[in-house]
């Protein structure tokens, strides 16, 4: 098919809305889900205990033990947690769950003032809780059954009382699931699939990074980002004039197909520069010379990178951004699995 025609088809697609697609920016952690929400949800979830496993290959994928907690967290976020649920959870112990909560009422795409308000309690009531059991720890002052619940779900893994203690209060942070989004991804996935498979096979690149718009979008490809990225792919006007530049006034970022070959561009390149895959899938999301300087700080060992890099935008995202993309393909090669 010729650019033009590509385009043509790529507009009437759009016009017929076969893409249920949002305007607003979304990006796994903060952004509400689409789809309808199912009715009857427990008012919280019991958690599996994780097991530390031997390094897993995910064909050209390792998958380090360590960042096992981190891969079941967004297991249950994209195919586990409804929209309607709030996990509260430590930012840095991803296992350390504190509770899953149930909004009230009909919970949309975007949250209610009052719903808002109630999210910010559940965080302030567990920040007040952790501020607490600190102080009483460093003073070596009783603890009641909470406390003592709290402290086992902290020291798990044989972690030290004192040091995950030590800031647990400002590690809080909230994630809503978004289980009928990710659902909805995958209905939209089966339109590019093979083509998107296609075009990273003939880049020499694992066919599986196709997969990569399930944390990006959802396979949105109107979403926006607060950053000024744009499509499917999320890709910023430097990144698409870099890696798939074309001399008309068309936005390619808005194509689903050009910006799949701008992903295997960007990626093929990312890998040159840095070697390993956990680091280049993650330089999507923190830049190549980011990630470069995380190797240079802390060395090739990821997980090493992942647990003690603190450069100044390598904050929770980029942290988990490897993790989130294993989740995903995990749940995408075994769709029947989390979506009987």
């Amino acid at each position: 098919m010729s650019h033009k025609g590509l385009v043509t088809w790529f507009f009437i697609v759009f016009v017929l809305g076969l893409n249920a697609c949002s305007n607003d920016p979304y990006r796994v952690g903060d952004g509400p889900d689409q789809a309808n929400n199912s009715s009857q949800q427990p008012a919280q979830k019991p958690y599996s205990q994780y097991t530390y496993k031997a390094p897993t290959q995910y064909g050209t994928f390792i998958k380090p033990g360590e960042l096992e907690p981190a891969v079941d967290f967004w297991r249950k976020t994209y195919a586990v947690w409804h929209r309607s649920e709030v996990a509260v959870h430590d930012d840095r112990y991803m296992d350390v769950i504190y509770e899953v909560f149930v909004l009230p009422g009909n919970v949309g795409e975007g949250l209610t003032s009052e719903q808002k308000n109630i999210v910010s309690q559940h965080r302030e009531y567990w920040r007040t809780q952790l501020s607490i059991l600190e102080a009483k720890v460093r003073n070596n002052e009783p603890l009641n059954a909470n406390d003592r619940q709290i402290i086992a779900k902290l020291t798990h893994f044989g972690r030290q009382v004192h040091h995950v203690v030590t800031g647990a209060a400002e590690r809080i942070r909230s994630q809503r699931g978004t289980r009928e989004r990710f659902k909805q991804g995958l209905d939209i996935s089966q339109r590019y699939d093979r083509q998107f498979r296609r075009i990273f096979k003939d880049a020499g690149l694992p066919e599986d990074l196709a997969f990569l718009p399930h944390v990006e979008s959802s396979f949105q490809f109107s979403a926006k980002s607060s950053a000024g990225a744009v499509g499917m792919w999320q890709f910023t006007k430097s990144g698409a004039q870099t890696f798939m530049p074309d001399n008309n006034k068309i936005d390619l970022r808005l194509d689903p197909v050009a910006s799949a070959v701008g992903a295997a561009n960007y990626l093929k390149h990312a890998y040159k520069k840095l070697n390993d895959w956990p680091a280049a899938i993650t330089s999507y999301n923190h830049g190549i010379g980011g990630m470069k300087r995380a190797q240079n700080q802390v060395g090739r060992d990821f997980v090493q990178i992942v647990d003690t890099y603190t450069g100044p935008a390598f904050g929770f995202a980029s942290r988990n951004y490897y993790a989130q993309f294993l989740a995903a393909r995990e749940i995408a090669n075994n769709p029947r699995q989390y979506f009987p």
